[in-house]
């Protein structure tokens, strides 16, 4: 659209209900600039203008443009300096945007995954001190913490904090990141050795110290891999000097610390020690939750999945972020397989009987107490499973969930798991029944007591 077209439609509107005194005098010196975003932004020659135009006539241009449109328009009123002062404000911050990618070329080659930001890294108690750390890098790339070195067993995190890292440094400076695993250093590595047609490997190991030489920040993963590759390390022993030497951010990961690392050379092992060394801990239930909760608000799926389920996932899959992010997945296929039936924990129970992971969490913790109260009360450990509901059985086995909740925690739908697949009502009442009955029945808080102290906990 010809924006001085377009307006010049509009005073010729304008002009025929004015008076000649007053459209040349308000009027005739006007200037449509853009309509955006429901905005009407008018160039006016002096300040008078925009209250006197907003006062008086702003209901006259806003039937134009209606006329004209069909739209409403917020009227924006600009002296031709206003304009020409944004004008340059915009190149100003065009051409730094244009010369930050230029002189940095951050986005080109730095193997960074966009997706792992700290935004949507979901702290608990268990990385808390790591996501801590790992920020405070990012903030202050070469000064804090070098090197950083993150260590914990698969699926905590590490590899997300690292991208995160990487990711933050390139949206606010111009320093050069490099993310690779050391597998793709080893295979460079490689590479550099070759000859070409000249007989020669000057040209590959020119582009081998570029890349990993010439960079502000420099991330490698799993560097336990590195191990028993002798030459590999040699070269990765004079990357990390020069960088280090010129003040230039390392950060490593590894699945073991640093002295667990026995296939790497001493002298490799204690300069990873010179800064930060951070281990990531297995998530608790509580962050195995949260994790579970965003990955669903993330999938913005169709059906909802109800509390229990989540509770019952987070309970008994283990503690790699993949493997719980995969339980959705797998949940979600299987109800789809099943002509879209609503998913339900007895659902989740059966969609995931050959997921959950064996073992895990306070698995033996449970079965602990059910066979200490099964012997206490002289029944087995199947009856305490079992759907009896005689007395001498029930009652044993509402102590026994008792306990299972007070002493480790878990969730009621996992209680309800390793009890035969109770429901969680049913756990949440006999915690409630017993926790009603050691007020008033001393007996029975003398028993809870012993259990206890047989349990291992007073």
């Amino acid at each position: 659209m010809n924006v001085d077209i377009f307006w010049s439609k509009i005073l010729s509107q304008i002009k025929d209900e004015l008076t000649s005194l007053s459209y040349n005098t308000w009027f005739s010196d006007t200037k449509l600039y853009k309509l955006e975003d429901g905005k009407a932004y008018i160039i006016v020659p002096m300040p008078i203008h925009k209250k006197h135009l907003i006062d008086n006539y702003a209901d006259l241009i806003h039937s134009k443009l209606l006329n004209i449109t069909n739209s409403h328009y917020e009227l924006i009123l600009l002296l031709k300096e206003e304009i020409e002062i944004e004008e340059k404000k915009e190149d100003d911050r065009k051409e730094r945007i244009l010369e930050k990618s230029a002189s940095s070329n951050n986005n080109v080659n730095n193997n960074l995954n966009k997706k792992y930001v700290f935004d949507n890294f979901i702290v608990g108690n268990s990385n808390k001190f790591a996501q801590a750390a790992a920020l405070s890098v990012a903030e202050n790339p070469g000064n804090m913490y070098n090197p950083l070195f993150l260590y914990g067993n698969s699926g905590l995190g590490k590899t997300h904090l690292m991208h995160a890292i990487g990711n933050y440094i390139v949206e606010n400076t111009n320093k050069k990141v490099l993310y690779v695993t050391s597998e793709q250093f080893r295979q460079d590595f490689v590479k550099a050795n070759r000859r070409d047609d000249s007989g020669t490997n000057f040209n590959y190991i020119d582009f081998f110290k570029d890349k990993y030489r010439n960079i502000d920040v420099l991330l490698i993963d799993d560097i336990q891999f590195l191990g028993g590759a002798a030459q590999s390390q040699q070269e990765f022993f004079h990357t990390f000097n020069n960088l280090y030497n010129d003040s230039k951010q390392i950060i490593i990961s590894s699945d073991r610390s640093p002295d667990d690392l026995k296939l790497l050379e001493d002298r490799l092992r204690t300069r990873f020690c010179w800064g930060l060394t951070v281990n990531i801990f297995p998530p608790e239930f509580s962050l195995r939750t949260e994790i579970l909760k965003k990955k669903i608000i993330a999938g913005n799926f169709e059906q909802d999945i109800p509390d229990d389920v989540i509770e019952y996932i987070a309970s008994n899959i283990g503690p790699d972020v993949r493997q719980l992010e995969g339980s959705i997945t797998r949940l979600l296929a299987y109800s789809a397989i099943m002509g879209g039936e609503k998913i339900t924990l007895d659902l989740a129970i059966e969609a995931l009987k050959d997921f959950i992971s064996k073992g895990f969490g306070e698995k033996n913790d449970i079965h602990r107490i059910q066979k200490i109260v099964s012997e206490y009360f002289q029944i087995s450990v199947e009856d305490i499973r079992s759907k009896k509901r005689s007395s001498n059985i029930s009652f044993p086995r509402q102590i026994a969930m008792y306990l299972c909740r007070t002493i480790t925690g878990e969730s009621f739908p996992k209680i309800g798991t390793e009890f035969g697949g109770k429901d969680h009502s049913t756990v949440m009442h006999s915690v409630e029944k017993i926790e009603n009955e050691i007020r008033e029945n001393k007996d029975l808080a003398n028993i809870i007591e012993k259990l206890k102290k047989d349990i291992g906990v007073v």
